[in-house]
């Protein structure tokens, strides 16, 4: 009787564990694991040169990419600049930069800009170096240049461009001539594919709307992932279309869709005096999310749920988490997001950072 009672017992058991998670994967994403949980921290190499100390929840100092690993960050996004006029951003930093991140297990996301300075929907400039070439010249460059960032950095995710909406490498690759850049695109992915068939091939467009037609601008181009940015002060606060046109996208392309880039702030404040890109209630999502603490972490867990639901998402990336105040309390050229960054102003981890843990 006693045997029979234990056995009943260890039946319910196992009945409970299997049931506990088959529900856990009912809610859980196909393929939950290999979904991208990202920050971009761009400018650390340049902020460690200050000084600063950042420091985690239990208000004990640390360094930043320690703290991530530790808060659920699997991946870190860097971007290329191709000769900056220092040493920040170029080849050698983020070269020595991504080898110390591989150490600690991060994945490397690489965003190559293929211009020395930003590249974004307002600016898309060639590389001094390349400038007076001809169009086929352009093409043996951006195909031997993708070589050798391949060769030195060998990324698990890797950017054709930076928000290419215009096109890139102007005017050779600019929207209007799609032909050529569509070519310029492949020239870049060809030789990515022949460098390594695990790293995955994203074109990132800044917004979502104009997207679809964008993406059948380079739809014979071979790439793995669409990048989508989305701030709402410049793409703004319908976050009901943001995740209509992620699942469009991916129906239209057979491509997992990323939120690239984000960020949202904790707080209208600042903390140098340089004036920062968002600064007032008009440009913030209200009142779901008001700029506080909460608001933000609330704003990151929305984000986190799009780029994760159903079949269509990747995966997201947080822009400038690194971004606090590191020149200074009174620097007029100090950061216009430290109000944006994943840090309060005192420099200690945000409830927002307790989202990116998928377990």
């Amino acid at each position: 009787m006693v045997f029979v009672q234990r056995y009943c017992m260890c039946i319910c058991l196992v009945i409970c564990f299997y049931a506990c998670n088959k529900d856990n994967g009912e809610h859980m994403p196909e393929e939950y694991t290999n979904l991208v949980s990202s920050v971009d921290i761009s400018a650390y190499p340049e902020i460690l040169k200050s000084n600063l100390v950042f420091h985690s929840f239990n208000g004990q100092a640390d360094d930043l990419p320690d703290i991530l690993k530790d808060c659920g960050v699997n991946t870190i996004r860097i971007r290329l600049w191709h000769t900056p006029q220092n040493e920040h951003s170029g080849l050698e930093e983020v070269r020595q930069f991504t080898n110390e991140l591989k150490t600690l297990g991060f994945n490397i996301w690489l965003s190559v800009h293929y211009s020395d300075t930003w590249a974004d929907p307002s600016q898309q400039n060639m590389p001094e170096a390349w400038q007076n070439i001809s169009y086929n010249q352009l093409k043996d460059s951006v195909a031997e240049y993708t070589r050798v960032v391949m060769n030195e950095i060998n990324p698990d995710i890797i950017q054709v461009g930076n928000e290419v909406n215009s096109g890139f490498l102007h005017p050779h690759g600019h929207i209007n001539s799609p032909d050529q850049f569509a070519e310029l695109l492949m020239a870049a992915s060809e030789v990515i594919r022949e460098q390594s068939a695990s790293t995955k091939i994203m074109i990132h467009f800044a917004g979502f709307k104009g997207s679809d037609w964008f993406y059948s601008l380079v739809d014979e181009v071979d790439y793995d992932f669409i990048g989508l940015s989305y701030y709402p002060i410049w793409h703004g606060e319908n976050l009901g279309m943001l995740e209509s046109t992620m699942k469009q996208l991916n129906s239209l392309y057979q491509k997992k869709v990323l939120i690239a880039e984000t960020a949202y702030p904790f707080t209208l404040g600042w903390n140098d005096w340089t004036n920062n890109i968002v600064g007032t209630d008009e440009q913030l999502i209200l009142p779901d999310y008001p700029a506080s603490e909460l608001g933000q972490k609330l704003f990151v867990e929305q984000i986190k749920l799009l780029s994760t639901r159903e079949d269509y998402g990747g995966g997201f990336s947080y822009w400038g988490g690194e971004l606090v105040a590191w020149k200074g309390k009174e620097a007029t050229d100090g950061s216009p997001w430290e109000n944006q960054a994943l840090f309060d102003f005192n420099n200690n981890a945000l409830p927002a950072l307790k989202v990116f843990d998928y377990k």
